[in-house]
């Protein structure tokens, strides 16, 4: 890929070359910083860069220019580059004309002038702009490459564990594109062994493990230290939030993840009322600043590895993993989160994930550009999916059992699906039957209301209905509720719990976030009567953290 472009537009020359100057110092041995004086020079420049193959990553404007407004040359930027970052400087005069821009053409940030010192106030907005244009346009010459069936579980598999843990990839159809079966003829791949998984160093692997994956990826999976202060059991906001609090107050601190970092929230393609982040943040851009924030203070992450068992060892807790393994620390968070409740209808066994999925990644929406999709569900999740799929599809329907979407759906969203034109919303509408031989074809819908059925043709079905907490792995010394929710603090000595008031071993009652095992805690989902939210999940995580630094000192 050749060398992407910073453009910086300032009809003051002195400002101009004042920008210019800082953006080079600090970005010119990776970038060309380039600029101009007016919207129109910049149009034409960029014109002629995208002639050449030059990609532009970043446009820096002045607001108040002659002519043409910064948020008007931005506008038309966002019509013929509009993957290019867009950096707004402005006066505070014109705040609500550049938060409206958030909203009506995607402004990315926007920040007052001047901007010194750059260190401050310049580069850390800049590095994070340049960070999430590099992660969607990576260097082909470094990006694994994955050879499959479209319609194939395993493909599927890794298509989700590299995407879910931030690694790009180009996908190859063996059915569609001579370049992939010529890469499986020069692998000697037989065809029954696909997903063939192509790393720029390294053998080729052969419809790999995810440990396997992991492992020549060079992702960690396995834990380093004999014994821990703290366990952390599942990757998503809560568990996250944990490690961070944790590692920073010098906890030896371990996060084991059994698919990805980042759950439910790290498929989501925009969450758009978290705190600090005015035009959304994505749930993969979230979870990789959690992630790195984690690292840089010492917390290790474990990946690929299913939790299947929790002994008692005196004054120290072990974690059992699948393959045998074990993790040994002095106390432990359950933030295993809720996994999608399985849609009970007729063949969708049948076809594991051969058209019907449970959640839906950011990056799923590309393979259905220009088709007709159909989702389940009409809470936050299901909702910003649609508005996802709504983005490359030709149509999408969204099926909702009740009569409405405001009692499970934020009304922002609400709003934005019913003003899409390409959004078809029908409630009281049920999935009773799916249709397909390799993969899906069709489904059966019922009116909840008349009974009547009727078939329509899809190839894509993604589900987002209930949640189920994964806990079954905790065995009976744990006390949860019917559904599988862990049961803490005061609640396990709430009359509703009458049944297990007996279960609590010590004197002192438990902290809030306790469960009925002294020194294993629950933060998130996972956990009985939570918010299901993220914000709070990243509360509870962080609140769980002052909570083992109370139990370790009793033990």
């Amino acid at each position: 890929m050749a060398r992407a472009t910073i453009l910086a537009v300032d009809d003051d020359p002195q400002v101009s070359r004042a920008i210019v100057r800082d953006l080079r110092a600090r970005y010119g041995s990776g970038y060309r910083v380039v600029r101009a004086t007016s919207g129109d020079e910049a149009l034409a420049m960029l014109a002629e860069l995208t002639l050449r193959g030059r990609p532009v990553a970043l446009l820096v404007s002045d607001q108040r220019m002659p002519g043409m407004t910064g948020i008007e040359l931005m506008a038309a930027v966002r019509e013929s580059s509009p993957e290019t970052r867009l950096l707004l400087l402005t006066a505070y005069a014109d705040t609500e004309v550049a938060i409206r821009a958030i909203n009506d053409i995607g402004l990315d940030y926007y920040m007052f002038k001047p901007w010194e010192p750059p260190e401050a106030t310049l580069y850390p907005v800049v590095d994070d702009l340049l960070a999430a244009w590099t992660r969607d346009h990576p260097d082909g010459d470094g990006t694994v490459r994955v050879v499959g069936h479209l319609w194939s579980d395993r493909s599927y598999d890794v298509k989700m564990f590299l995407a879910r843990n931030h690694i790009p990839y180009a996908w190859l159809d063996l059915e569609r594109d001579e370049e992939a079966r010529r890469l499986v003829d020069l692998a000697d791949a037989d065809p029954t062994s696909l997903p063939l998984v192509l790393l720029p160093e390294g053998e080729p692997l052969r419809n790999p493990t995810s440990v396997e994956l992991a492992e020549a990826l060079g992702l960690r999976t396995r834990a380093e230290q004999p014994l821990y202060d703290l366990c952390i059991v599942g990757g998503g906001p809560a568990g996250l939030a944990a490690a961070v609090y944790a590692a920073s107050e010098g906890l030896r601190t371990v996060v084991v993840e059994r698919d990805a970092p980042g759950g439910q929230a790290g498929q989501s393609a925009a969450i758009e009322n978290y705190l600090g982040f005015p035009k959304g943040v994505s749930g993969a851009d979230l979870t990789h600043r959690a992630v790195a924030q984690a690292a840089r203070f010492g917390a290790e992450t474990v990946l690929a590895q299913e939790v299947v068992g929790l002994e008692q060892r005196g004054p120290v807790h072990a974690v059992r993993l699948a393959d045998g393994g074990e993790v040994e620390s002095r106390a432990v968070l359950v933030a295993t989160g809720v996994a999608y409740r399985r849609l009970e209808a007729r063949g969708v066994d049948e076809l594991g994930s051969r058209g019907v999925y449970y959640g839906a990644s950011a990056s799923e929406a590309a393979q259905t550009a220009g088709q007709v999709v159909h989702v389940v569900g009409a809470a936050n999740s299901a909702g910003q999916a649609v508005l996802n799929f709504a983005r490359v599809a030709s149509r999408v329907v969204m099926l909702v059992r009740g009569d409405g979407l405001g009692a499970s759906m934020s009304e922002y969203l609400v709003a934005r699906i019913l003003a899409a034109d390409n959004v078809e919303v029908r409630y009281r509408t049920e999935v009773v039957a799916t249709h397909g031989t390799d993969h899906l074809e069709g489904v059966t819908l019922v009116d909840r209301d008349t009974g009547r059925t009727h078939e329509e043709e899809t190839n894509w079905l993604f589900v987002f209905i209930g949640a189920l907490p994964r806990t079954d792995w905790l065995g009976e010394g744990v006390v949860r509720d019917a559904k599988g929710f862990l049961v803490t603090g005061p609640d396990l000595q709430h009359p509703d719990h009458a049944e297990h008031a007996g279960r609590w071993p010590l004197t002192r009652p438990p902290y809030a976030l306790e469960t009925s095992v002294p020194g294993v805690f629950a933060a998130g989902d996972v956990r009985l009567d939570s918010m299901k939210r993220v914000a709070s999940a990243v509360g509870e995580g962080a609140m769980s953290v002052y909570l083992v630094h109370r139990y370790l000192e009793t033990v």
